[in-house]
């Protein structure tokens, strides 16, 4: 009995399932990788990047506490200045208030834009 013979073009098969095997990369390092898996090395990351960020909170507040926190002793030993009061609060506070504000809001951009780039450089 003989086998026909098949052209080389009709036994191939044609495989569109996902592979079995993945390949791995040796020594390929992800970061991004290790924060999603909260690993230790993801939650070093992200305690780095909570401590920037309340370091800053703390400066903010700091600044905040000295600068209206003696406004009561200045307003008590000034006690028939009720206009200077309101001009100090109303108008004297505004503009370091929005500076500080500014200041805060880039350094905490700051401080994520710094870990996105180590996270992405290495």
């Amino acid at each position: 009995m003989t086998v026909p013979h098949q052209d080389p073009a009709e036994r191939r098969v044609v495989v569109t399932g996902p592979p079995r095997r993945t390949r791995r990369t040796s020594g390929y390092y992800r970061p991004r990788t290790e924060i999603d898996e909260q690993t230790t090395l993801g939650h070093t990351y992200v305690r780095s990047l909570m401590r920037t960020q309340l370091r800053a909170a703390l400066t903010v507040f700091a600044v905040l506490a000295l600068l209206i926190g003696p406004l009561p002793l200045l307003f008590a030993a000034m006690p028939d200045a009720h206009r200077l009061e309101w001009a100090v609060l109303g108008f004297g506070l505004y503009a370091p208030l929005v500076l500080l504000a500014r200041w805060y809001v880039r350094r905490a951009e700051r401080n994520e834009r710094d870990l996105v780039r180590l996270v992405e450089d290495r």
